[in-house]
């Protein structure tokens, strides 16, 4: 049914359940339709929420309106102790020590042009730095940042206030700058960017754009080009690097169905299929070739009215016979989080929200899988409990988390957090310079990390800074 069938009372009926988090997935159409509205609509009024699953924030309350006020005062007097001294408590035993200072740096204006890095002083901790860099020069939301062979970064796709975005441009570490290169065939939000290892990278699906596409870039070219197109158009699903160069596919939208690319021929075929559907969910390559796919969503058909519930459960595809087994459950149902490889094979996966029926948390818990005993077990849980944030792999064999968005989806998290699989335990390290989340983190091949970063829905320029132990 279209927006324009559907009318604005229903519009709104659906809008009130998503503020109450009764109805978290809407339908696309729903989306383009707010996003045609006039400024002025009383509905575009309304402040956006949670970017990877989009819904509107709860209305205004005086408890809320305090607790935005203390959080508020709370960060500008952090801020304040931070510029005369060190201000976290002494970190745990074995743990990375917090930050002694910080900078709020204001992001460069954005230009066509190539940014330059702004001379900022960086933000110094005993676990690390934040310094600013070259700002994107485009705001969106729902990108990609591939790490290419070369060692610069692709950015591609996304939203902002208007038409999905085709543009792409890549960050250069070297000289701290982003330049415009090659536009995407279509605008998409939300797909999926898979580096090849032919250096090439693998854009699939994405929400907005007809969902049964992809494309490849090519570095030497710059410039994007069609491929075959996949068996099922999806959104919101997984595409993972086999070691034989080939990507699995998985999931999204409504399907529990999974396919590979082959480079070498362009085109998708079908593999074996999940237990359920899943979206939002995650895939990690493991160390023996086979794939984890742990937690998300799942419902039924959309003509059987079934309910949406975030899951608990995981499955392992083995690409050697070409099927999905189940293996343990997490203890927690979970979407938004993250799944981290680790050096000794086990995977940590930390944070994100959990919704069943009527009861919805964000637990702050962290979980390990063990692939020798297909378990999964407690760990150390985050500081700071949150959503569709980053969760990075250091060179140094500890996990870097930073961002992410607060419970209800109307504030960026600014705190830094680094796992320590040796003691299990995660500390706070310090603040990113700018409260605007971390929508994406990429290692560069120097061992600093490219956090880049949008406040929810339009709400302020894009950041940029790199994290550097």
């Amino acid at each position: 049914m279209s927006t324009q069938q559907l009318g604005e009372d229903e519009i709104e009926r659906r809008l009130r359940s998503l503020s109450a988090n009764l109805d978290p997935i809407a339908p696309p159409d729903i989306y383009s339709y707010i996003r045609e509205l006039p400024d002025e609509h009383p509905i575009r009024g309304r402040r956006w929420a949670n970017p990877m699953r989009p819904a509107l924030g709860r209305p205004a309350t005086v408890a809320a309106a305090c607790a935005s006020l203390a959080l508020a005062a709370i960060i500008v007097l952090s801020l304040t102790l931070r510029s005369a001294g060190p201000s976290f408590p002494p970190a745990a035993p074995g743990s990375a020590s917090p930050s002694a200072s910080a900078s709020n740096t204001a992001a460069p204006s954005a230009s066509a042009e190539p940014s330059s890095t702004p001379a900022a002083t960086a933000s110094a901790t005993p676990g690390g730095h934040f310094t600013p860099t070259g700002a994107m020069p485009e705001y969106r939301l729902g990108y990609t940042a591939t790490l290419l062979l070369d060692g610069r970064v692709l950015v591609a796709g996304g939203f902002a206030d208007g038409p999905d975005l085709a543009a792409a441009e890549t960050y250069d570490p070297a000289t701290g700058t982003f330049s415009p290169t090659g536009s995407m065939t279509l605008g998409r939000e939300y797909p999926t960017a898979t580096l090849l290892k032919d250096g090439r990278v693998l854009i699939v699906g994405g929400d907005g754009a007809p969902i049964d596409t992809a494309e490849l870039y090519d570095p030497a070219t710059g410039k994007f080009s069609r491929t075959g197109s996949p068996i099922v158009g999806r959104r919101f699903h997984t595409a993972t690097l086999l070691k034989d160069g080939r990507v699995l596919i998985v999931g999204g939208g409504e399907t529990n169905t999974a396919e590979l690319y082959d480079p070498a021929t362009g085109k998708f075929s079908r593999t074996g299929s999940m237990a359920g559907i899943r979206y939002f969910h995650t895939a990690t390559l493991l160390a023996d070739g086979r794939v984890l796919v742990v937690g998300g969503r799942t419902r039924g058909t959309s003509s059987d009215g079934a309910p949406e519930d975030d899951v608990a459960s995981a499955e392992v595809y083995d690409p050697t016979t070409g099927k999905f087994s189940s293996t343990g459950s997490m203890s927690t149902p979970r979407e938004g989080d993250t799944a981290t490889l680790l050096p000794d094979g086990r995977v940590l996966v930390a944070g994100g929200s959990s919704m069943t029926g009527a009861s919805a948390s964000m637990p702050s818990s962290a979980e390990l899988y063990d692939p020798a005993t297909g378990k999964f077990s407690a760990t150390g849980s985050m500081i700071s409990g949150r959503q569709n944030h980053t969760a990075t792999l250091l060179k140094n064999g500890r996990v870097l988390i930073a961002g992410g968005l607060t419970s209800d989806s109307s504030q960026s998290i600014s705190s830094v957090e680094v796992y320590d699989p040796a003691t299990g335990t995660f500390s706070q390290i310090g603040l990113l310079l700018k409260n605007a989340g971390a929508v994406s983190a990429t290692l560069l091949a120097d061992g600093r990390v490219l956090l880049l970063g949008s406040d929810t829905w339009a709400s302020g320029p894009p950041s940029a800074e790199l994290y550097e132990l």
